[in-house]
């Protein structure tokens, strides 16, 4: 299709903005032909002599800019009509053309989470990096962390989400979900998400959490007496959880305690690489608040943000890797 003027000015321009960048990061790493057959069963098909939906790839693209800059139905739209970058992204010249609206964007969301399709598009962006060799397998962080939810009870039900409960981080209480995942020790990639409310204690996932091929796994100070309770019982896995700072503090001042110390920073430094998801999804995808009611649509969104978190460090990885490697 021929460009239009304004697609071949702005193709012209010196200057990539941070948001050109990011797009084209996400667009150069994600295995689009992958997606699309996973989407395309369950797609409409034409019917007689009706409009034909919009394309897969179209949809698909426009779904994964509005997770990315955490948008909602409408505010894509809207984005699609004022920023270039993301009409370039999502691939619609409006010369010619009108932009998919919220509706179209709303029931295709509703097609993801009716048929699972958030789940398996995580699993098939991790099949794909394990190919890259990026999945190591041999251990596994966990973790989880808060995701609030509007407190706010000006609804039709006149009520907060049921399904979201109080949770008390230090002196503080928090209205909302967890989001628990099971990080791989090696690249720092997520290979599992389970979604909770609130009030979920973090060590009764923890089994949830691993694959079952991990020789160790390592867990923050939520996580103590772990390997204890009952489904745990008989695992060959090896925990090893933060000592309680109260415990930590009165460690002897001896070759002991400065080796048990020493063992802790260790055991921080490889906990630390749970924080780099964590930082995608809340901060440069925006995800800080629930944007629907209930766990599991929230849930089915889960599975998409962390799925482009790990396509997002996987490429920071390879780019990194290019830089350092001999010309």
């Amino acid at each position: 299709m021929q460009k239009s003027f304004s697609d071949l000015e702005y193709a012209a321009k010196k200057k990539l903005t941070r948001r050109d960048r990011s797009l084209a990061e996400i667009d150069s790493v994600t295995p689009w032909d992958k997606l699309h057959k996973l989407v395309e069963p369950h797609y409409p098909k034409v019917e007689g002599a009706g409009r034909p939906p919009i394309g897969i790839a179209r949809m698909l693209r426009m779904y994964v800019a509005q997770q990315r800059f955490g948008l909602s139905d409408e505010g894509i739209e809207d984005a699609i009509y004022d920023s270039q970058s993301i009409r370039a992204f999502i691939d619609i010249d409006l010369g010619r053309e009108s932009a998919p609206d919220a509706t179209t964007l709303l029931k295709f969301r509703h097609l993801l989470e009716a048929n699972g399709l958030t789940r398996q598009i995580f699993e098939t962006i991790n099949a794909h990096l394990a190919d890259k060799g990026l999945m190591m397998r041999e251990g596994t962080i966990v973790d989880a962390t808060l995701i609030a939810s509007p407190p706010s009870t000006k609804n039709k039900d006149g009520k907060r989400d049921p399904e979201m409960h109080q949770s008390k981080k230090g002196n503080d209480w928090h209205f909302g979900m967890k989001a628990h995942v099971g990080v791989d020790a090696t690249s720092g990639l997520v290979h599992t998400v389970i979604g909770t409310a609130g009030n979920v204690s973090d060590v009764t996932q923890a089994h949830a959490l691993l694959h079952g091929d991990e020789k160790a796994a390592l867990g923050g100070t939520g996580y103590q007496g772990v390997e204890k309770r009952p489904e745990n019982m008989g695992k060959t896995v090896t925990w090893h959880v933060a000592m309680k700072r109260s415990k930590r503090k009165a460690l002897p001042n001896n070759k002991l305690g400065r080796l048990m110390e020493k063992l802790e920073h260790l055991k921080a430094s490889v906990r630390a690489k749970v924080e780099h998801p964590f930082h995608v999804v809340k901060n440069l995808f925006r995800h800080r608040k629930t944007r629907y009611r209930g766990l599991a649509k929230n849930t089915a969104q889960l599975y998409t943000l962390f799925a482009f978190a790990n396509l997002v460090l996987a490429g920071r990885r390879f780019t990194i890797t290019e830089s350092r490697s001999p010309s």
